[in-house]
């Protein structure tokens, strides 16, 4: 697992972070969030159709986390010129922080997995490493939207197309050098302490982009009060 550390786990200290929002102008740090519980999401960047999908997600459940003192925050991996052009024309209410270098992301544990070179001796050790063919292998259709489960790389194409999203030149880049990246979803309690942690794909590539749903997270705001 190389330098990485494993995700954050209820009973941790959060860790603290500063960066720049894309819905307003300004930023947003821990410090900020802190004396009430909050949501956070961490993402792949724009280039990830199931990622946008789960911010919308998050959108919609936003009112009621609210209305029971719950903040909810998304981190995605895009620069914030790129994310703010893009959020200008689809607004959503959820605090949209960008983190192009995953800085965050690897403070909280959330895993990107690394492809073992071809004749490596290696065994791989999802979600941390994989094997190139095992990650060829995976196929996905998590939203239903697909006529059938496709390579992930596959999956990506389809749903951009099908949302008329074409990425520019700062997608490619992050998508070049942060692919991999999982997805990590961290409620934290009004001390700063991690009370409920999901990651993306524990099981393997063939659960790639399975997100917790609306019911799940409320269900583990819910649970902040007992």
């Amino acid at each position: 697992m190389g330098d990485q550390k494993h995700p954050l786990q209820p009973g941790d200290a959060a860790p603290a972070f500063a960066l720049a929002a894309a819905n307003f102008d300004g930023t947003v740090s821990f410090a900020d969030l802190s004396g009430r519980p909050f949501l956070i999401g961490f993402f792949r960047g724009l280039h990830c159709p199931f990622c946008r999908r789960q911010v919308e997600q998050l959108a919609g459940i936003q009112p009621t986390l609210r209305a029971s003192g719950v903040e909810t925050v998304a981190v995605i991996n895009t620069p914030v010129e790129r994310a703010r052009l893009y959020f200008r024309h689809r607004p959503t209410p959820v605090t949209l922080l960008c983190d192009p270098d995953c800085h965050t992301h690897r403070a909280y544990g959330v895993p990107r997995a690394e492809f073992l070179p071809d004749g490596s001796s290696k065994q791989p050790e999802w979600p941390y490493s994989a094997t190139v063919a095992q990650f060829q292998a995976a196929r996905i259709n998590p939203t239903g939207e697909l006529p059938e489960p496709v390579q992930p790389m596959e999956a990506n194409t389809i749903l951009n197309a099908k949302d008329r999203f074409e990425l520019d030149e700062a997608d490619m880049a992050i998508f070049a050098n942060h692919a991999s990246q999982l997805v990590g979803h961290f409620l934290v309690d009004a001390n700063g302490t991690v009370a409920w942690t999901q990651i993306e794909a524990l099981g393997g590539p063939n659960s790639l982009c399975i997100f917790p749903n609306a019911a799940e997270i409320v269900a583990a705001a819910n649970d902040l009060g007992h």
